[in-house]
């Protein structure tokens, strides 16, 4: 009997460990993938918006929104927030990353 309990002990140990690689695997492609989609929104911010006034207007305001943790939030800014998103609805980006976008121009 005590064999098989050794033998029943490591199967377990086995299995254990490949559950929690498993799971770790599915934890890193979760943050990649959302930090693609974040990055790919960032890029068709800046390379959509390179040339507009309105948002090129929005600099300033978006460093200090980004500085202050989006404490500050001055209205050209939040004209550029409504400008983009008119342009491009489909977008899913947040406030953070659209000021982050206007940085990168």
């Amino acid at each position: 009997m005590s064999r098989y309990h050794l033998i029943g002990a490591a199967l377990l140990l086995s299995l254990t460990g490949a559950a929690h690689a498993t799971s770790f695997v599915v934890t890193t492609d979760a943050v990649v993938g959302a930090v693609a989609a974040s990055t790919d929104a960032t890029s068709d911010i800046s390379s959509s918006f390179r040339d507009d006034k309105i948002v090129k207007a929005a600099r300033d305001d978006a460093a200090s929104f980004v500085g202050s943790d989006g404490a500050i939030r001055g209205a050209k800014l939040e004209s550029a927030f409504v400008h983009i998103r008119q342009q491009l609805p489909a977008l899913q980006a947040s406030d953070a990353q659209l000021a982050r976008a206007i940085l990168a121009i």
